[in-house]
């Protein structure tokens, strides 16, 4: 009796999560270099289970570079991507794009210098004239690279700016000196270090200390965002996966490098995991552990963006209205997170 009792649970149980997951709303995830550990986060959801959890079923789609994700967005082709800068861009544009969960509370760049010319770039003045890489042009990285460039007196028009993506043709185009410089993010910053021990780095935001001297705050970096009209009209996917990416964050910063790892896919670690467990190591206190946009860190993308886009210097942006704590403030009661 115990037996057909516990056999008619199961199956029962069995039935009623097949119904559940096929009655998940099913969204799209633009991501901008999945390979990037600025990204983990919407990844290592997706690997732990937590949007099914969380009652949406997910499709994440990998393009190049942070523009190409925005324009799937823009465009309708894809629901929701990942980089809050976006959201502060399109602002001055009369296009509203709201961030609705933080993921980097740091925005993890690292300008390095080709091992190829590392003899004639010793600042970022001496990008003069030079090739510099970024993951796209319009991009994140781009964006950062102008206002370095900007904040050291160089004519951003007076370097060419060249996208090299993020993951391993990144890594080639900076050994093989087909870019003077770029702009890089974990894990490729770390794998090109370790191959090249002198590597020389120019700037580095990967963590706290450098991160308040180049913007003189916190300054968000990976965030979930969609158009202010898809969020009006899908609230209830909207707090799932604020839900899904809060529950990761409290997953990974109660967990080892080594534990994450191991829950990353292996075309995302690659061959060398000594390597890639390294980067993760330094990665790892960039990730948020309360999901919260500081109104202080949005404050800062807009002056980066303003010095480096007299478009955006000269808009009037409601910075209220580029991101959202309301789907946060509600996860964090469900979690128990403070």
């Amino acid at each position: 009796m115990r037996s057909r009792l516990a056999t008619g649970v199961a199956a029962l149980f069995g039935l009623l999560t097949l119904l559940s997951a096929a009655g998940a709303a099913k969204l799209t995830i633009a991501v901008g270099g999945a390979g990037c550990l600025c990204y983990l986060p919407t990844v290592l959801a997706e690997r732990l289970g937590e949007y099914n959890k969380a009652g949406v079923d997910v499709e994440l789609v990998n393009f190049k570079g942070g523009s190409q994700a925005l324009t799937a967005v823009i465009g309708r082709s894809a629901d929701v991507s990942g980089y809050y800068d976006h959201c502060v861009n399109l602002a001055a544009r009369n296009q509203q794009l709201t961030a609705f969960v933080v993921y980097d509370r740091y925005p993890g760049l690292v300008l390095g210098v080709s091992p190829r010319h590392a003899k004639e770039i010793s600042s970022v003045k001496d990008l003069v004239g030079k090739k510099v890489g970024v993951s796209a042009p319009g991009s994140s990285t781009d964006f950062f690279l102008k206002y370095l460039l900007a904040k050291n007196g160089v004519d951003p028009d007076g370097v060419a700016v060249i996208g090299i993506g993020l993951d391993a043709t990144a890594v080639a185009a900076m050994e093989r000196g087909t870019v003077d410089a770029a702009v890089m993010l974990d894990p490729a910053a770390t794998l090109l270090k370790g191959k090249f021990p002198a590597l020389k780095i120019l700037v580095d935001v990967r963590g706290e200390a450098d991160t308040l001297a180049v913007f003189g705050g916190e300054y968000p970096g990976g965030a979930l965002y969609s158009r202010a009209d898809w969020i009006a009209r899908h609230e209830k996917e909207t707090q799932a996966l604020t839900d899904a990416i809060l529950a990761t964050l409290k997953w990974i910063h109660s967990h080892t490098a080594e534990e994450i790892m191991a829950k990353m896919p292996d075309e995302l670690v690659g061959p060398d995991k000594a390597l890639y467990l390294a980067a993760l190591e330094n990665t790892i206190p960039m990730y948020s552990t309360t999901g919260r946009m500081d109104p202080k860190g949005a404050q800062a993308v807009l002056a980066v963006f303003s010095q480096s886009s007299p478009e955006i210097a000269k808009a009037k942006i409601d910075l209220s209205k580029t991101y959202t704590n309301r789907f946060v403030e509600q996860s964090t009661q469900k979690l128990g997170m403070r």
